[in-house]
């Protein structure tokens, strides 16, 4: 076990995607001379060199497009897009392209890309850097949505996102690069189901990116009054692990939802749905969710911190459907 931060977990991660596979190669905004914007890629360029670790123009539009070109001609591309608003720009090759190919081609072509980006807020970056987006791409059928969470999973899940024929979309919330965690020596994971974080008995919480480490602190201090809350990470947003979700709320028969987007049309909505329609009878109180307001991103910290969910919103929304 080894201690280390979710940044140099997923630098280490990169760097033996490198070494493992010569069709891998990383392009993006800054992930070269700079390291990237997040310092993910630092030091990649001077090992592998520019055919290796690209710099792109800022473009989003094109390097998006010329990564699912790659995919499609044999490579392994990991495109960085700076953030998640950012990455509306390149919607057209990663919905309408890279998402559909499969399907439009009869099943003659695959496009083995992964995209990865920041998303969240809590930075004081202000709207234009600061949403979280990831249900958007939820949406859209042919791509595989991935929100790690742990040092152990930035570590360990784009290894088989590179393996997927398919494209994988991977957001890391910005607020999750200095983590540090104890990385275990089995930090491998899959890409398809969710991970009970804590056990409980009373409720499950349900959450993803940068929303567990607020779910944690607020099963902390719900432990504290004697209050006893399961923690699930859904880690992979599309498809979702119902199969988890719903094991989880047949012991608990109570269930939060906490996700950084704001409500109208969430992931967290989602996952309401679906309870309503596999779990209903297993419920013995209605769903409830915390999420962001509903008002662009603030730039101030005091109103930053009041748009966002935080630990204490979180625990008063646990004691309200349990009704203590």
């Amino acid at each position: 076990m080894t201690r280390t931060t979710y940044r140099e977990a997923l630098r280490a991660a990169h760097r033996e995607a490198l070494l493992a596979d010569p069709r891998v190669f990383i392009m993006g905004e800054d992930v070269g001379r700079y390291g990237g914007s997040y310092a993910v890629t630092m030091g990649l360029l001077a090992e592998f060199g520019e055919a290796r670790v690209r710099d792109t123009p800022l473009s989003e539009l094109g390097f998006v497009g010329a990564g699912v070109g790659a995919a499609l001609g044999g490579m392994r591309p990991i495109v960085e897009i700076m953030t998640v608003n950012f990455s509306l720009l390149a919607l057209d090759p990663i919905v309408n392209t890279a998402a559909t190919l499969r399907h439009m081609s009869g099943g003659q072509f695959s496009v083995p890309l992964v995209v990865r980006m920041a998303t969240g807020a809590g930075r004081q970056l202000a709207a234009q850097h600061s949403h979280s987006l990831e249900n958007w791409y939820a949406h859209v059928p042919g791509i595989r949505v991935l929100a790690p969470a742990t040092v152990a999973d930035a570590r360990g899940m784009l290894a088989p996102a590179l393996a997927d024929p398919d494209p994988v979309v991977i957001f890391e919330h910005a607020l999750l690069y200095n983590l540090e965690e104890d990385l275990p020596d089995d930090w491998q994971c899959d890409i398809s189901h969710a991970a009970v974080r804590r056990a409980g008995t009373q409720l499950s919480l349900i959450t993803y990116g940068g929303s567990l480490p607020k779910t944690m602190q607020a099963t902390e201090a719900l432990a504290s009054e004697g209050i006893d809350v399961e923690v699930i990470d859904l880690r992979v947003l599309r498809p979702l692990d119902m199969d988890t979700i719903a094991a989880s709320l047949r012991k608990t028969h109570r269930a939060v939802i906490v996700d950084e987007s704001w409500k109208s049309g969430s992931l967290a909505a989602e996952v309401m749905a679906r309870l309503m329609e596999h779990c209903f009878y297993d419920l013995d109180a209605p769903v409830a969710r915390v999420c962001s307001e509903e008002v662009p991103i603030p730039y101030a910290r005091h109103m930053e911190e009041a748009a966002l969910p935080q630990v204490p919103k979180i625990v008063a929304t646990v004691k309200a459907v349990l009704n203590v």
